[in-house]
């Protein structure tokens, strides 16, 4: 007779059940990816003396701005890219049990308030990026999630990203990532409430009601363990692979930043002391194009010269919450008194952020 939980009695009583032990499966690719873990670590825990010994011995460059710009370059490089290939993997197993399918059937029903607390969290865990705004959008309002609920995930979704708090995470501390994401979550929470108080039903385009219903299809088929992994490495390869341009443009535009802007330079006009520092910083992230892999290594040098904590995540957050792009996009199907709306309650609550950090910070 086999013992308690041998592998004889698992098999029979997945035979009988219909169903394998939950975690079946997961111990092997964990137990195989703990040698990766581990040289993952060492490499990260050594790219300080590697940037350092590139720059002065490997290239023999002098003390001075290009030297600290190269330097910047070659520790935040691999990084940023460690960084991000650990939790995008991490975050993909979690987005597999999150389909847009499955979003959509959680938040339809829900009442207004609650709908957007919920909308607002799952934006954080569920796939999203500007180019999927309108199907998405289709999506959650033909399926019966409110207009205020269905903008609290828009918002939340790019805005407050498993990529953006890993990298603050990384390079600022728990503490700024833990108020980044309470924030933007509260900017979401707020901002879709505050639309769906306002009934602009009327704003969105008639062809979206006259759609067919979506949503109403059953839930798939339950994934295994090794299946979820596979789900955080693919996720790894289509993330990682369609943002590391912007890494590199990121990191080598705060390496310029780090090497060349003269100290306190950034401090004269992205300070505390400048009250129109915020709205300026807000104007000009709105028209910018970038996801957060990007600019965070520009927010990083910026902090780097002097500016105001809370000007540059008003900025940050303009540039990956009110992109000129998604608003293009959602033209498609929003009237302009909406956007409009959309933009200048989002555009208000990241104001109110970006003073109140600098108040407190």
């Amino acid at each position: 007779m086999g013992q308690p939980g041998s592998a004889p009695q698992s098999a029979a009583w997945a035979s009988t059940t219909g169903r394998r032990p939950r975690f079946a499966g997961v111990w092997r690719p964990l137990l195989a990816g703990a040698p990766l873990l581990l040289v993952w670590w060492l490499v990260y825990r050594n790219l300080a003396p590697f940037a350092a010994w590139v720059t002065y011995q490997v290239l023999s460059l002098k003390p001075g701005g290009l030297a600290r710009s190269v330097e910047f370059f070659v520790f935040e490089t691999p990084k940023v890219l460690l960084l991000l290939v650990l939790v995008v993997f991490g975050v993909g197993v979690i987005r597999s049990f999150f389909t847009p399918e499955r979003t959509r059937q959680i938040l339809a029903g829900k009442r207004e308030s609650v709908g957007n607390v919920m909308a607002a969290g799952l934006g954080v865990v569920t796939p999203f990026c500007s180019c999927s705004a309108v199907p998405l959008f289709l999506g959650f309002v033909t399926s019966g999630v409110p207009l205020g609920v269905t903008f609290s995930f828009l918002i939340s979704a790019p805005m407050v990203n498993e990529v953006a708090l890993v990298l603050l995470f990384g390079l600022f501390g728990w503490k700024v990532a833990a108020l980044y994401a309470g924030t933007g979550l509260m900017i979401a929470i707020v901002a879709g409430w505050t639309i769906g108080r306002l009934h602009m039903e009327g704003q969105v385009e008639p062809w979206v009601y006259s759609g067919p219903v979506a949503g109403h299809t059953q839930p798939g088929v339950r994934m295994e363990w090794a299946e979820r992994l596979r789900y955080g490495r693919d996720a790894v390869r289509e993330i990682v692979g369609k943002v590391w341009p912007f890494v590199l443009v990121g990191i080598a535009v705060g390496a310029g930043i780090h090497g060349y802007v003269p100290e306190g330079f950034m401090a004269s006009i992205m300070g505390k002391a400048a009250w129109w520092s915020v709205p300026l910083a807000v104007l000009i992230g709105i028209p910018m194009y970038s996801n957060a892999a990007g600019i965070i290594p520009v927010v990083q040098a910026l902090l780097g010269k002097g500016a105001a904590l809370g000007t540059v995540l008003a900025f940050m957050m303009s540039v990956i919450g009110l992109s000129l792009p998604e608003t293009i996009i959602l033209r498609k199907v929003l009237k302009p008194a909406l956007i409009a709306t959309f933009v200048g309650v989002v555009g208000f609550g990241i104001l109110i952020v970006g003073y109140l950090f600098n108040l407190l910070l």
